[in-house]
C-alpha cells in the first residue's frame, strides 16, 4: 500500500509511457510534413572504369612488381653480367665483325677484363646514384653504344680513332655531318636492336636493389674516386695498366696512335688516351715570369727593316684544305697533269718542303702555327690550340701587319662557329673576318659564290681574295683556309674512287689558282703569295690509298711533309728562303725576310731558332728534344701574360 494515497504509481497509470513523452508539434510543422514529403535518395553512379590503356599499364607494372620478387636470382645474375655484355657489345659494334672481336679477345684477354672492370665501376656508380637498375642500364647502354657508333663512323671517315677530346666538337655535329661517312649496315642495326631488347628485358624483369643511404653515398664516392684516379693519378693507373697489359706507348703521330688502338681496342684506348692527355696537359712553366722571358729575349736586334725601300707588298697566305702532292709516293704513279698549274707556280716562284704539325685532320693546328709563328709542340701538341688561348688580345701575326700600316683579313668559306673561330680569331687582330655558311644561308663574301663538290669552289675564294686586294687602300695581309678539297670524296666520275676524285678536285684548284695568279700579274701593286696544304687528306679507314703504301708509326714522317711555294708579281728576293725543310711556324719569319719587315727582339729570337732548330715537331720527329726557352715563349704569347715584346706594347 502506498505511503501517499494520492500518488499514482507507474504501474497504475492509465496513460501509456509514449503518450506521456510525446510533445505536440506546432500546426505549421504539421502542415509542412504533409505538403513536402522527403524526396527519395538518388542511386549512386557506378565507378567509371579506367581506359584500357591505363588498365594495361597498371597490369604491366603489377607484372613487373611480381617479377621483382619472383625472379630475384635471375635479376641478380642479369645485373652481374651486364658490364660484360655491354663491354662486348660496344667492342663488336666498332669492330663491325664478331670474328674481329673474337680475334682481339684471343690476343688480348687481359685488356678485355680491364674493359669489364671499368664498365662495372661505372655501372655500380649509376646504381648507387639512381637506385633504379633499369635506369642505370639505360644510361650506360646508351653511352657505350653511342660512343662505339661514333668511333665506327670516325674511323670510316678519316682513318683516325676516337679520343675523348674529339667530343669537344659535339656542338658542331651539324657541320661534321657534312663530311662524315655514315653508312648504316645490317650488322649495326642488329647490334642496336639487341641492345634495345636487352634493356627492355631488364626493364620488364624490374630487378631491385637495396641500398641504405650511407652505403649509396660511400659507393658513389668510391666509384668517383676510382674513375678520377684512373685519369689524373699516374701512380695509381700506371700499375693497373701494366697489370692488365694495356698499351701505354707514347703515340707521337697518328699512325702510332692507331697502332695503340689495335692493341687496346676501343674502350681501353679511350680510357688510356684520356689519362695520357691529362698527364700531358699544358701547365705553366715552373720559372715562368717576366724576368725569365726578358732574359730569353735579350738579343741584339741588328736590322730595323725598310720594306725594301718603303714599298710594302700585299701578303697572301693560302692554306689549301687537304692539299698534298702524292707524287712523293712513286708506287702510286700519279699523273703530273693533275699538278700542272701547281708546278707552273713553283717554277715561277720558289718551292720546297715544309713540316706540318698535323695529318688528316685538326686543321686548326696548322692555322695556329701560321697565325702565331709558334709551334704546337710548345703547347704540348694540343689538337685544338684555340681552346686553350688566353681570353685577352693576342700578339698573332695579324697584329704585326696592323702595326706596319696593313689592312688584315681572315677568309674561310665555311661555318664561322666551327672550331669556335668566330669567338677566338677576333682576338688575333684581324680587321675583317669573312665566312660563308651554307647551312645557315649566311655569307660575308663580296663575290658570287659557286660550289665544286660539297663545298665552296676554290675559284670563288680566289675571286674574294682578288676583291679584297683591290678594295683595300692600304697593303693587305690575308690568311685564307679553303674548303673545296675537304672530304667526302664521293663526288666525281666514280663515287667509289676516292683518290681519283680527290686528284680531280686538286686539279680544279690549280686551274683556279692559275687564273688568280694571272690576275695578280696585272695589278700595279706588289703582292707576295704563300701557298701550302694544311695536311694530307683524310681518306677512308679501310679502303684508303694509304693502305697501299705500307706506312706505320716508324716511317710515316713523309705524311707530315708538305710541298709549298712562294710566288710574287714583283722581283721578290727568295734567296732568303731556307733551302732545307723547316717547320710551319717559321713561315712568317721567312716572309718578314722576303719583304724586309722591321724586327723586334721576339722576331730576331725566332729567326735565330730558324737557323738553330729548323724543325721542331713531335709528330714528324719525336726524338727532337724539348726547348724550354721556345716553349716558354710559346706559352707566354698564347696562354700567359705576354711579357715578350709584341705589337701590343704600342697599343
Amino acid at each position: 500500500m502506498a505511503e501517499n494515497p494520492n500518488e499514482i504509481t507507474e504501474a497504475q497509470s492509465p496513460v501509456p509511457e509514449s503518450a506521456v513523452q510525446t510533445v505536440e508539434k506546432p500546426a505549421a510543422e504539421v502542415m509542412t510534413d504533409v505538403s513536402e514529403p522527403t524526396a527519395p535518395k538518388k542511386p549512386e553512379k557506378p565507378e567509371k572504369k579506367p581506359h584500357k590503356f591505363v588498365q594495361a599499364i597498371r597490369a604491366f607494372n603489377a607484372k613487373r612488381r611480381e617479377n621483382s620478387d619472383k625472379f630475384k636470382r635471375f635479376n641478380l645474375i642479369a645485373l652481374i653480367l651486364f658490364p660484360i655484355y655491354i663491354t662486348c657489345m660496344a667492342e663488336i659494334i666498332q669492330a663491325k665483325e664478331l670474328s674481329v672481336f673474337a680475334d682481339f679477345f684471343v690476343r688480348h684477354p687481359s685488356v678485355l677484363v680491364f674493359d669489364v672492370l671499368i664498365a662495372s665501376v661505372i655501372f655500380v656508380l649509376f646504381l648507387a646514384l639512381f637506385k633504379i637498375p633499369w635506369l642505370a642500364v639505360l644510361i650506360e647502354s646508351f653511352t657505350y653504344v653511342a660512343l662505339s657508333i661514333v668511333e665506327l663512323f670516325k674511323f670510316n671517315t678519316n682513318g683516325n680513332h676516337l679520343i675523348l677530346s674529339d667530343l669537344r666538337l659535339a656542338k658542331n655535329v651539324k657541320s661534321i655531318s657534312s663530311f662524315a661517312y655514315i653508312k648504316i649496315t645490317w650488322q649495326l642495326i642488329l647490334c642496336c636492336a639487341i641492345a634495345i631488347l636487352i634493356f627492355l628485358l631488364i626493364f620488364y624483369m624490374n630487378p631491385k636493389i637495396k641500398f641504405k643511404p650511407l652505403h649509396r653515398v660511400a659507393t658513389s664516392l668510391g666509384c668517383i674516386v676510382f674513375s678520377l684516379a684512373m685519369i689524373v693519378f699516374p701512380k695509381f693507373y700506371k700499375p693497373i695498366y701494366k697489370f692488365f697489359n694495356v698499351d701505354t706507348t707514347s703515340a707521337t703521330n697518328a699512325f702510332l696512335l692507331n697502332e695503340k688502338f689495335d692493341n687496346n681496342s676501343f674502350l681501353a684506348f679511350i680510357v688510356q688516351t684520356a689519362s695520357e692527355s691529362y698527364e700531358n696537359r699544358l701547365v705553366k712553366p715552373d720559372n715562368y715570369n717576366r724576368k725569365s722571358v726578358e732574359k730569353i729575349l735579350d738579343v741584339k736586334v741588328d736590322k730595323s727593316g725598310t720594306f725594301n725601300g718603303g714599298k710594302k707588298p700585299n701578303v697572301i697566305f693560302i692554306m689549301s684544305e687537304s692539299f698534298a702532292d702524292f707524287r712523293v709516293f712513286d708506287q702510286l704513279n700519279v699523273d703530273d697533269s693533275y699538278y700542272k698549274y701547281f708546278d707552273k707556280a713553283c717554277q715561277e716562284g720558289h718551292s720546297g718542303r715544309i713540316i706540318t704539325p698535323t695529318y688528316a685532320s685538326w686543321t686548326v693546328r696548322a692555322e695556329f702555327e701560321l697565325m702565331f709563328g709558334l709551334p704546337v709542340k710548345g703547347i704540348n701538341d694540343s689538337n685544338m690550340p684555340q681552346r686553350i688561348l688566353a681570353e685577352h688580345s693576342l700578339p698573332a701575326i695579324a697584329r704585326y701587319f696592323n702595326s706596319w700600316g696593313y689592312n688584315s683579313a681572315y677568309v674561310h668559306p665555311f661555318n664561322s662557329a666551327f672550331y669556335t673561330r668566330d669567338t677566338v680569331y677576333p682576338r688575333l687582330g684581324f680587321k675583317e673576318m669573312i665566312y660563308h655558311d651554307d647551312q645557315e644561308g649566311k655569307t660575308d663574301f663580296n663575290v658570287d659564290v659557286e660550289h665544286y663538290g660539297t663545298y665552296v669552289d676554290d675559284k670563288s675564294v680566289f675571286d674574294e681574295l682578288l676583291y679584297l686586294i683591290k678594295d683595300s687602300d692600304d697593303p693587305i695581309y690575308i690568311h685564307t683556309t679553303t674548303m673545296q678539297n675537304h672530304q667526302p670524296y664521293n663526288q666525281g666520275e666514280d663515287p667509289d674512287d676516292e683518290f681519283g676524285n680527290y686528284l680531280q678536285w686538286v686539279q680544279h684548284t690549280f686551274e683556279g689558282l692559275d687564273v688568280f695568279l694571272s690576275e695578280l700579274k696585272k695589278l700595279d701593286e706588289p703582292t707576295l703569295v704563300f701557298f701550302v696544304g694544311d695536311h694530307f687528306p683524310s681518306l677512308r679507314g679501310e679502303t684508303s690509298v694509304y693502305n697501299q703504301l705500307d706506312l706505320n708509326g716508324e716511317n710515316c714522317d713523309i705524311l707530315y711533309e708538305q710541298t709549298y711555294f712562294f710566288w710574287a708579281n714583283y722581283d721578290a728576293d727568295f734567296s732568303k728562303v731556307p733551302e732545307n725543310k723547316f717547320s710551319f711556324f717559321y713561315v712568317p719569319y721567312v716572309i718578314y725576310k722576303i719583304i724586309d719587315a722591321p724586327h723586334d727582339a721576339f722576331i730576331e729570337k725566332m729567326m735565330q731558332y730558324l737557323d738553330k732548330t729548323p724543325i721542331y715537331s713531335t709528330a714528324y720527329d719525336a726524338t727532337i728534344p724539348d726547348d724550354d726557352d721556345l716553349d716558354m715563349l710559346t706559352y707566354d704569347r698564347v696562354v700567359g701574360k705576354v711579357y715578350s715584346t709584341s705589337p701590343l706594347d704600342d697599343e
